[in-house]
């Protein structure tokens, strides 16, 4: 979770909103991302959608099983689905997302059962200092 609050502190120095992810398998990190939306034109951009992307190419294949991602928030319902379609084990996050977390901050996504995957879910790992850096990056851009 340090490297991916690293990789969130990447993604503020380049006008993102500061979420970095990691994947690791077999105790190895296979995989990082960071927010890149603005940076990138694309709304997809999301770090948990790039560290996947990295994790597919490094593996060869879309399907990202027996691995674990980190990530400094709380994922959104896009990256929910994309982290189930990908397989992975479990998602371990720091800080929880009230507005637009499908993992239990606003909705929980895995409460339905018609998924064909679902996948462990830990939370509040290093939260405090990702809700801070997230609080402070929201706060300098109202001034």
């Amino acid at each position: 979770m340090r490297h991916a609050l690293e990789l969130a502190k990447k993604a503020e120095s380049l006008g993102e909103v500061p979420v970095g992810a990691v994947i690791v398998k077999d105790d190895k990190l296979i995989a990082e991302g960071w927010n890149q939306p603005i940076f990138s034109h694309d709304a997809t951009a999301h770090a948990e959608i790039m560290a996947l992307r990295a994790a597919g190419e490094a593996l060869n294949n879309y399907r990202i099983v027996d691995a674990d991602i980190f990530v400094t928030l709380e994922p959104c319902s896009m990256c929910v689905g994309a982290l189930i379609h990908a397989r992975i084990n479990r998602v371990v996050f720091a800080a929880s997302e009230p507005r637009t977390g499908a993992l239990g901050g606003a909705f929980n996504l895995l409460e339905s059962n018609e998924h064909n995957h679902i996948f462990k879910v830990e939370s509040g790992v290093l939260a405090e200092e990702s809700r801070e850096l997230i609080q402070a990056f929201f706060k300098s851009r109202r001034k």
